[in-house]
């Protein structure tokens, strides 16, 4: 069991770049909670938390699939030295910005919007790297693997940012973050090029975004599991925005408060991603079930009356919501064709990431206006009846 959990770490290039992530990701997460926090501390309101991060990733959603094209025409690997860089420099100037005492509402959403340019061509290209790395029969190790290494870092990086919020200031999260980014490039640049199978690149010529569409439309094993993470992110995935509002209006808590519930749905995710990474592929069928465990695991977490009740159903909250995403990513991995699987992988960076822009707010209004349980409970809502619309879809194929 254990051998296969780990399978994708024999590969050497895998096992530096999972290294290289491990640096980057727990600085970025640590970015995520001082960035909400900051807005949070700046304007005292819940939805301009949730507009901050619309603007971040409202580039992705206009912008993705015109990365997911870079990725096919390119070598993935030189593209990610770029996308690294800009989005080291971009925490670089908004922790230089913080620590001047110079900050401005206006600068953190510009630089937040930089950093979801940069991050539109960032996804795809990790993303579909990652079967370049290990071929098609460990790519659902893969993910998952990659899975726990997100969410171990997701553990790490808010408690880290919360304590380092409390002790030392907003600012050193945004230059630790800056820092982190040099783990991945030194990680890219050690690995072996003739042990990387790289997919034909794909010449460029006019319609490429529409001809992936087509082929999504036409593929429910493609097509559920995008309609489902859309569906999903825009109204359960919004817990930067709503986990804040829990933490000061809900418990009364402050920073560290927030990060420790980050922190615990954190270790829930880790162990989701352990369950599939020590799985065989999944048929998409098993997205259903998935979707309906997270929408058990979010009412839980809205209705729990007490503190401690809410942080073991974030832990639910999290195992399930990885295993969901993992599952999701190495369906379309498997089912994309080879060229195009950049462009398939930035229509998943849009239903997950660029959807975000649509439910932020509305998670923040609903958070702030009803109440943080509310905003929680949308999401129980959102993912039970879409997992009813994919088992009729997944039926009647």
């Amino acid at each position: 069991m254990a051998r296969r959990t780990f399978a994708a770490l024999a590969i050497r290039n895998f096992r530096l770049y999972f290294a290289g992530q491990m640096v980057s990701v727990t600085g970025n997460w640590m970015q995520r909670v001082a960035q909400a926090w900051l807005v949070l501390e700046m304007t005292g309101s819940g939805s301009a938390v949730g507009a901050v991060t619309a603007v971040q990733f409202l580039p992705v959603l206009v912008m993705a699939p015109l990365g997911g094209t870079v990725a096919d025409r390119v070598d993935k690997r030189k593209l990610l030295y770029f996308t690294q860089a800009a989005s080291g420099l971009i925490a670089v100037t908004l922790g230089v910005v913080v620590l001047l005492g110079v900050t401005e509402l206006w600068m953190v959403f510009a630089l937040a919007f930089a950093l979801g340019a940069v991050s539109s061509i960032d996804n795809p290209t990790r993303q579909s790297f990652v079967m370049e790395m290990v071929g098609r029969t460990k790519v659902t190790n893969a993910v998952g693997l990659n899975s726990v290494l997100v969410n171990t870092s997701r553990i790490i990086g808010p408690a880290l940012g919360g304590l380092l919020i409390v002790s030392v200031g907003i600012g050193l999260c945004f230059i630790l973050n800056a820092a982190s980014y040099l783990g991945l490039i030194a990680a890219l640049s050690l690995m072996h090029s003739d042990e990387i199978e790289r997919a034909v690149p794909t010449p460029r010529r006019r319609g490429q975004i529409l001809e992936a569409l087509g082929s999504v439309r036409s593929d429910p094993n493609l097509l559920v599991p995008l309609v489902m993470i859309a569906v999903i992110s825009v109204f359960a995935y919004e817990f930067e925005v709503i986990l804040p509002l829990m933490a000061r209006y809900t418990f009364g808590g402050q920073a560290d408060t927030f990060g420790v519930m980050f922190a615990v749905m954190g270790v829930g995710a880790v162990c989701g991603g352990f369950y599939t990474a020590s799985r065989d592929n999944s048929p998409p069928t098993v997205l259903v079930r998935l979707g309906i465990l997270l929408a058990v695991a979010l009412t839980a977490a809205s209705l729990a009356p007490l503190y401690w009740m809410t942080l073991v159903a974030l832990f639910a909250v999290g195992a399930t919501g990885t295993s969901f995403l993992s599952v999701g990513n190495s369906v379309l991995q498997i089912y994309a064709p080879p060229d195009m699987r950049g462009r398939v992988l930035s229509l998943w960076a849009v239903a997950f990431l660029g959807a975000r822009p649509l439910g932020a707010p509305l998670v923040g209004w609903i958070g702030e206006h009803l109440g943080p349980r509310y905003g929680m409970g949308i999401g129980a809502v959102a993912a039970f009846l879409v997992s009813l619309w994919a088992y009729r879809r997944l039926l009647a194929k």
